[in-house]
């Protein structure tokens, strides 16, 4: 699955923190350490808290193309790149909801993406399993390895509101999908590797 974007090394990391810049990472796929070693099967922990549903993405399904911002120039860039496809998983998303909330045919799986941002503004998208929808309230499970933010794990719960909601996906038991329009158009897209913010400050 695509869904995210890109990474930095802990040390450059730091550095930047340092500078006053920041971190991003967009993931646009599903990485294989979400996956986990059952090939099309990922059994869901138990949670007193919120009946969770299982989870399977094929051995086959389409692999992770990070993307990685270090400067706000470059989340803006990436921000207003995105922003049509943003739209366009917003506009179909109430359809997919509909479905998710009738019931998906056997071995598929639904998926959002939204942004996590942590105390220090280090931002990541990630991939959430949806468990449940009430009302406009997502809750799910944390299905992307966590590379930037801090504060969050791989299969944590977690809930949010619609309204921050980036993209949405279905997982087939085939290995294709439906949706994921954002995390498409990030398989293939870069940002500059220099810009400058109007302010004139990179």
């Amino acid at each position: 699955m695509r869904a995210s974007c890109g990474l930095l090394h802990p040390r450059e990391d730091r550095r930047l923190q340092k500078s006053g810049r920041f971190t991003i990472a967009f993931m646009s796929r599903l990485s294989k350490l979400s996956v986990g070693a059952l090939p099309m099967f990922l059994a869901a922990l138990a949670t007193p808290a919120l009946a969770q549903r299982p989870v399977e993405v094929a051995p086959n399904a389409p692999q992770d193309q990070p993307v990685s911002a270090a400067m706000r120039c470059q989340l803006r860039l990436i921000t207003e790149a995105t922003a049509p496809y943003v739209a366009q998983a917003r506009a179909t998303y109430p359809a997919a909801r509909e479905r998710f909330l009738q019931g998906l045919p056997p071995r598929h799986t639904m998926f959002v993406t939204t942004r996590l941002v942590d105390s220090a503004g280090r931002v990541e998208q990630v991939f959430v399993a949806v468990d449940s929808i009430r009302g406009s309230t997502i809750a799910g499970r944390i299905w992307s390895p966590i590379q930037v933010v801090h504060g969050y794990t791989l299969r944590q719960p977690y809930s949010f509101d619609e309204g921050a909601l980036v993209d949405w996906m279905v997982a087939r038991p085939d290995g294709t999908e439906e949706g994921n329009v954002v995390g498409k158009f990030l398989d293939t897209y870069r940002p500059p590797t220099t810009c400058t913010d109007p302010a004139g400050t990179r």
